[in-house]
């Protein structure tokens, strides 16, 4: 019986660690789910401005080695991140393969011109920049035209820069709710504690000796719902490049790693600082108000 008794409170405060562990866990996943979003959002961010493309069109009386040289003159430019020559032959086979059709025997001729496509590093993929490079570009005798779609521009920084708004949005707020569930969490499981901590108060132990076995508990909880929780996001990105294949383009293990550093710091400080405040208010609590 009296084993019964004795075994009755550890399992209940077992099951109490276990449960502030799963939710600490949980918030935490949700913390970092968003973190994850947030790098795929950047990522994806750069690699849609790095491909916006700008076709610097060649004159039909420049022979190759100069468009060759003109290319080398283009990639040396610091909005410049990458070049692509297109031949007119491989411009009447690209044009063919669109078409379904071989225009070049119907018309007897290859009707198109030589040309130069342009990859713009990311900070340079806006309508200013652009403008700027055209203007520099266009000095060129040997450029007949540059053709880029300015609204395509405008609108890609226009929606990146809301998306970026909201998604920062819901970082802070998730940030918050994260914040206040975890405290809530280990202040409930403290609450449980409550009678032992003033009864060991009572009996002479000092403030700092029964906070510490308490904060050596939250910090490991902390420390454990947080690994659990990047094993959790792990499990979910390899899910979601099996199921998106393309993700695979957006991945950053850097920035996932930082994500994850910030996660396990997260639940230690965020469990630490609260286990310390709510430890710290029944050492401070008066006997007939535990009972509230």
């Amino acid at each position: 019986m009296s084993t019964h008794e004795e075994g009755s409170p550890r399992k209940k405060t077992k099951s109490v660690y276990v449960s502030t562990v799963i939710s600490i866990a949980l918030v935490l996943l949700m913390t970092g789910l968003l973190g994850l979003i947030l790098v795929h959002a950047k990522n994806l961010s750069k690699y849609v401005k790095e491909n916006i493309v700008l076709n610097i069109i060649v004159n039909d009386n420049v022979n190759e080695g100069n468009v060759l040289a003109m290319q080398k003159d283009i990639e040396k430019d610091p909005y410049v991140l990458r070049t692509e020559y297109i031949s007119k032959e491989l411009a009447a086979k690209n044009l063919k393969e669109d078409l379904g059709e071989d225009f070049v025997e119907y018309l007897g001729h290859n009707p198109l011109l030589p040309s130069i496509d342009v990859y713009l590093k990311e900070q340079y993929a806006n309508t200013d920049s652009i403008e700027n490079f055209i203007q520099k570009a266009a000095k060129s005798s040997r450029v007949k035209e540059i053709i880029y779609q300015e609204s395509l521009i405008d609108m890609v920084n226009k929606n990146i820069r809301i998306i970026g708004i909201v998604i920062l949005g819901f970082t802070i707020v998730l940030l918050i709710i994260a914040v206040a569930l975890i405290n809530n969490t280990i202040r409930l499981a403290i609450y449980s504690q409550r009678f032992l901590i003033k009864s060991m108060q009572l009996i002479g132990a000092t403030k700092n000796f029964i906070r510490k076995p308490y904060l050596f508990y939250g910090i490991f909880h902390g420390l454990l719902g947080a690994l659990i929780a990047i094993l959790l996001l792990i499990f979910t990105l390899q899910f979601a490049q099996q199921q998106i294949p393309d993700l695979i383009f957006l991945r950053n293990w850097y920035e996932f790693g930082a994500i994850f550093i910030i996660v396990v710091l997260l639940g230690i400080l965020i469990s630490g600082f609260s286990t310390y405040f709510a430890v710290t208010k029944y050492l401070k609590a008066k006997s007939h108000s535990l009972y509230r």
